[in-house]
């Protein structure tokens, strides 16, 4: 009888096997396969690289991958941090190191020791830190979203516009993973982990300011909730110490870096440097959302409109993502930590961020929204997603890499 019964087709078979996988296997699979797809958009950005692009016509996969800021890391971990603030003809400060925060730099530099060379080690640490992270997010969507929903989540993750960040020389993945595993720790009250997590996040890229922010709504929220999930005592003391050593560690860069060049103000006349590139007569002090008003009217004047309405168009802005946040039922229902963290990390990039092209690379912290895009069952609204997602990857790898040669393609 066993020989009339007819084996399974190969697709259920298939299906089967995957659904029978461990959880890491497939994302790692998954993984896998994007950074393959990502791997190709770069190879092919190589060729096209010309004459006129920053990576000439000889580009190579490698100097693709340590390109644009990847050289700041790697001069912060060959030549560290300067002493003497260097200055532009009109004598202000100009683009330096101590903009980049020294784990990843520092740690590239170790791994690299094996491998050869600084830059293996920084691509190294991106392939891996972002495989991690993918992990991190799924259990982090997991606990609001079925199996399958949080998977689609880290596949838009790992195959999105900003995917490329996986395999250069940049600094975000380990952020990201920092992240996750912090915002992980806090979804699930274990708070300890907090003190070790914060300082490997705050020193690894800017926006642990935000994380410090997102506690305090965070404790808010505990407090006002304590009637169905009890507060005990313990937990309110680690969410404020923790709250105020992201304070501390956030702050601490600055003091650091005019205790060494002997100008308090070094690190925010550095950040202010990059602005001054976009906007000649930008402000010699840091004032708190001046960057998206000036922006606003900067940008909608160099697109032909006037001022007034890109300050409508940012009000506009402002209020919609605002929205998106409170009553988008599909947002909703990520649950209140991922949003309180999302609304947290917009007010900081509001208060200290000038928006130009690195603004979508500065938005790839809120990647836990990618559960509320996930939700819809539809098959044609995933793939399309996915199919969408790795179309503006090219294109986010053809600007930045292939051509390279306009003011507003810098990644």
């Amino acid at each position: 009888m066993a020989d009339l019964i007819e084996p399974a087709p190969p697709r259920r078979r298939f299906a089967l096997s995957w659904r029978e996988s461990p959880i890491p296997v497939r994302i790692g699979i998954l993984y896998v396969l994007s950074r393959l797809v990502t791997t190709g958009f770069f190879l092919i950005a190589a060729e096209l690289s010309g004459p006129t692009s920053r990576f000439g016509e000889n580009a190579t996969l490698g100097s693709l991958a340590l390109g644009w800021d990847a050289q700041w890391y790697w001069y912060a971990a060959v030549n560290g941090y300067p002493v003497d603030l260097p200055t532009n003809d009109a004598g202000q400060v100009a683009e330096n190191a101590w903009a980049f925060m020294p784990i990843y730099a520092y740690l590239a530099r170790l791994i690299g020791i094996p491998l050869g060379a600084w830059g293996a080690g920084a691509v190294f640490i991106s392939l891996v830190a972002g495989f991690f992270a993918c992990l991190v997010l799924f259990r982090m969507l997991r606990p609001r979203l079925d199996e399958g929903s949080a998977l689609w989540a880290v596949l838009f993750f790992a195959s999105g516009p900003l995917a490329a960040l996986f395999q250069v020389g940049y600094a975000e993945s380990l952020f990201l993973l920092m992240l996750f595993l912090s915002i992980l720790a806090v979804m699930r009250r274990r708070y300890a982990w907090l003190y070790l997590l914060i300082p490997l996040m705050g020193y690894t890229r800017p926006g642990v300011l935000a994380f410090a922010l997102f506690l305090g709504l965070h404790g808010i929220h505990r407090w006002l909730t304590r009637r169905t999930e009890p507060l005990p005592t313990r937990q309110i003391v680690h969410i404020v110490l923790a709250g105020l050593l992201a304070v501390v560690v956030g702050f601490s860069w600055q003091l650091i870096a005019g205790f060494v060049t002997g100008d308090a103000g070094a690190y925010l006349a550095t950040e202010l440097a990059w602005r001054r590139n976009w906007i000649g007569d930008a402000s010699a002090h840091f004032i708190p959302f001046e960057g998206w008003v000036l922006a606003a009217g900067f940008w909608f004047q160099t697109w032909g409109l006037t001022a007034v309405t890109g300050y409508v168009a940012l009000g506009i802005l402002v209020l919609g993502l605002a929205a998106l946040l409170l009553f988008e039922p599909h947002v909703k229902r990520l649950g209140p930590d991922i949003r309180l963290w999302s609304a947290s990390y917009l007010v900081y990039l509001l208060l200290v961020f000038f928006p130009q092209s690195s603004v979508f690379r500065l938005l790839v912290p809120l990647s836990p929204l990618w559960g509320a895009v996930a939700i819809p069952r539809s098959r044609p609204w995933r793939v399309g997603v996915l199919v969408v997602g790795i179309a503006l990857q090219w294109w986010w790898i053809y600007n930045m890499y292939a051509l390279a040669n306009a003011y507003w393609q810098i990644p």
